[in-house]
């Protein structure tokens, strides 16, 4: 199977562990990426800390995707601590977090990233940059745009990791989805995830606008059930963080269903709202302003009660109380889907067979963001990616051991 000509296009997190598995299987790989250098979005991604997978039951891991039954197989297969063994292997260490979340012990991506690409190097994987994708020729072949002019490449097998349709500056631009189409491929259509969403605020909040409102809870509509704990961010547009994030999916639902949506926010989720009635008043002697402070509604908190809670009601403690418990945020849209960290939608389950190879065109193989699955940050967007990129590697080396048994 050596002589096979492998081509993976797109080196995000997907391609690159997509091109780990056929290089360390002995297959001669060549990875196309449009960009001037490799794993934009993945260096992007870790910014802050790269927060690369998480450690909770697999159980649990596996309810936060939305195609989780055909997600779980791939998971399986390459799951959180498997991540961490790779990155062992290549000599990062990790840590799980407080909140169950893990990363490299040194936060950033870059370090991880340079270890990888040497790592592939050594295997003989070839990286071609400034290469970028525009579908398939009269002959079948994978034609690309460069700066020499348009190139054609012929393969054996091919592994599309292109992403999905958000931050299209860094290689994620969707223009896949037209050139698979005219194919015949079904594709459900991207919608922005993990993005911020809109609301109206009034004059009175701009001072508190761009500060995080901490140690809150949120839900959609009745669900109740599905309660996300964590920050958020007032924004000059309206909302968006961690909590938002993870309840951007329900929102989404409800407001192309309903053209609006109400995320409520309960501003003290560690205390009854009995509880808080008692603090308000028993402090009633001091200023409204000591008496919010001192029960915990001091600055965004505070701010945000009051714009959303009518003036007469400031200084009754149970009014209060209950707007703090089950504070409504009305929504009216979400941000572009450029400015969103992830999209759901993509190429259909129904589209692929059971090994990620689709249907209309036998040798295609998918893997990453293109595929239509969604997820909450946390590590749950990373974990698919490389799990995906595992699998339709594994689909690769099965179809040419057949290829070459017949």
């Amino acid at each position: 199977m050596n002589h096979k000509y492998i081509v993976i296009i797109g080196a995000g997190a997907a391609g690159l562990m997509a091109a780990d598995v056929l290089s360390a299987a002995g297959m001669s790989v060549d990875v196309y990426e449009s960009k001037p250098s490799v794993g934009r979005k993945f260096l992007m991604a870790g910014k802050g800390g790269l927060n690369i997978t998480h450690s909770e039951p697999m159980d649990d891991f596996i309810r936060r995707y939305d195609q989780n039954e055909w997600l779980k197989p791939m998971i399986e297969a390459f799951d959180p601590n498997a991540i961490r063994g790779w990155m062992e292997d290549l000599g990062i260490s990790s840590f799980i977090g407080s909140s169950g979340r893990v990363f490299p012990t040194e936060m950033k991506a870059a370090p991880l990233l340079r270890r990888w690409l040497s790592s592939l190097k050594k295997r003989g994987v070839r990286v071609h940059c400034r290469h970028y994708w525009k579908g398939f020729s009269d002959e079948g072949d994978l034609r690309f745009a460069t700066a020499e002019g348009e190139k054609n490449v012929a393969f054996d097998a091919t592994i599309l990791a292109l992403g999905g349709g958000s931050w299209a500056s860094l290689g994620s631009d969707g223009a896949w989805v037209t050139v698979l189409a005219e194919k015949g491929v079904k594709i459900n259509p991207l919608l922005p995830s993990n993005c911020g969403f809109k609301a109206t605020w009034s004059p009175f909040l701009q001072p508190h606008l761009g500060k995080p409102l901490k140690n809150i809870s949120g839900w959609v509509g009745n669900h109740k059930d599905h309660i996300s704990s964590s920050e958020a961010v007032l924004t000059t547009y309206g909302i968006e963080g961690g909590l938002v994030y993870a309840l951007s999916r329900p929102l989404r639902e409800e407001i192309m269903t309903q053209g609006s949506a109400t995320l409520y926010l309960d501003l003290l989720p560690h205390i009854t709202k009995e509880e808080l009635i008692v603090r308000l008043t028993s402090s009633a002697k001091h200023s409204r302003d000591n008496t919010w402070r001192k029960a915990g509604l001091d600055g965004v908190k505070g701010a945000l009660i009051r714009e959303l809670l009518p003036k007469n009601q400031w200084n009754d403690p149970l009014s209060v109380a209950a707007r703090v418990k089950q504070c409504p945020i009305p929504l009216h849209g979400m941000q572009p889907i450029d400015e969103a960290i992830s999209t759901a939608g993509g190429v259909i389950r129904e589209a692929l067979d059971e090994n990620l190879m689709l249907l209309t065109l036998p040798n295609v193989f998918c893997a990453g963001e293109m595929l239509d699955w969604d997820a909450p940050t946390g590590g749950y967007l990373l974990t698919a990616s490389f799990a995906s990129g595992v699998f339709a590697a594994n689909g690769v080396l099965k179809k040419l051991r057949a290829t070459t048994a017949d």
